[in-house]
């Protein structure tokens, strides 16, 4: 087994945080860290885009 993003228990499958935004093919959404929280406090959080082949240090397998 790899241990990349996509073999991740924290990676899920959505391409993007919003839909009217385009990602790779072979982007999803890390899980493990709350959401990045934006400028603004009207704004909602954004979760990290990574890749599929990505990788960090918090990996755990599914």
């Amino acid at each position: 087994m790899s241990k990349s993003c996509a073999d991740c228990a924290f990676f899920e499958d959505h391409k993007t945080n919003s839909e009217t935004v385009a990602a790779a093919d072979d982007a999803g959404l890390c899980r493990f860290n709350p959401p990045v929280s934006q400028p603004e406090a009207s704004s909602h959080g954004l979760w990290p885009v990574v890749k599929t082949d990505d990788w960090c240090g918090h990996f755990e397998e599914e």
